[in-house]
């Protein structure tokens, strides 16, 4: 099979899940340029994450999640909520707080969810691409759509609490670690469930996820809503 068909269960879902978002900001949508910047951001911090991963190897704490599953339950909870979810989160967290934040447009309470969301996209494919050798044609298909969802979901609520403080023109510092330790661990514990118990806590984490699309969907309503009716920037 030509390798551009292969590669259809990253692009496509990708594609969905940007036009899906830039629909979202439909009011003030902001400028393509950014939302690319923002997937090429993702990508950065897809090999950030690689990095820190190695990052433990030295110090004798990298493990295969896998394989923990098979051996060591404890051992998967601890390694999950102190390495999966924090790495990950913190490696998508630093671009956006430390460029996304200084874009000219970044301006109003939906911008947060959306370049975050587009962020999380970039890393997202990035995964994805890495798991096409080992995935089916179908379960990667499936991937491609559910992974991005994940990322999004977990980098939406640290996105929310550091835009909220950067308009008010408040410190970063306390909701930024706030809304990373929460991310962090709900990303930990999903991770643990889906690992440990890929069947059986499949309901539940799927209502973990779906709890927080819910909550996010309702937030970004309320935000387009008092985007449209306030004053046009």
């Amino acid at each position: 099979m030509p390798h551009g068909l292969l590669i259809l269960p990253v692009i496509v879902p990708v594609l969905f899940w940007a036009v899906y978002h830039y629909h979202k900001d439909r009011h003030l949508p902001e400028p393509l340029g950014n939302l690319v910047l923002c997937f090429g951001l993702g990508i950065l911090a897809a090999g950030l994450s690689k990095g820190m991963y190695m990052g433990l190897e030295p110090l004798g704490l990298r493990y295969d999640a896998v394989a923990l599953a098979d051996q060591n339950g404890l051992a998967l909870f601890a390694y999950a909520m102190l390495a999966i979810g924090p790495i990950e989160e913190l490696a998508k967290l630093l671009p956006f707080l430390l460029l996304v934040t200084r874009v000219r447009a970044f301006d109003e309470p939906l911008d947060g969810i959306i370049y975050a969301s587009f962020i999380a996209l970039g890393y997202a494919a990035v995964e994805n691409y890495y798991y096409l050798d080992f995935l089916s044609g179908l379960e990667s298909v499936a991937r491609g759509f559910a992974g991005p969802v994940i990322h999004i979901v977990f980098a939406s609520i640290w996105a929310h609490w550091i835009t909220r403080a950067w308009l008010a023109k408040a410190s970063l510092v306390v909701p930024a670690l706030q809304g990373f330790l929460l991310a962090a661990g709900l990303h930990g514990i999903y991770d643990f469930m889906v690992l440990m118990y890929p069947i059986a806590a499949l309901p539940i984490a799927a209502a973990l996820i779906a709890s927080i699309w819910i909550w996010r969907l309702r937030l970004m309503q309320r935000m387009h809503e008092d985007a449209v009716q306030g004053p046009e920037r």
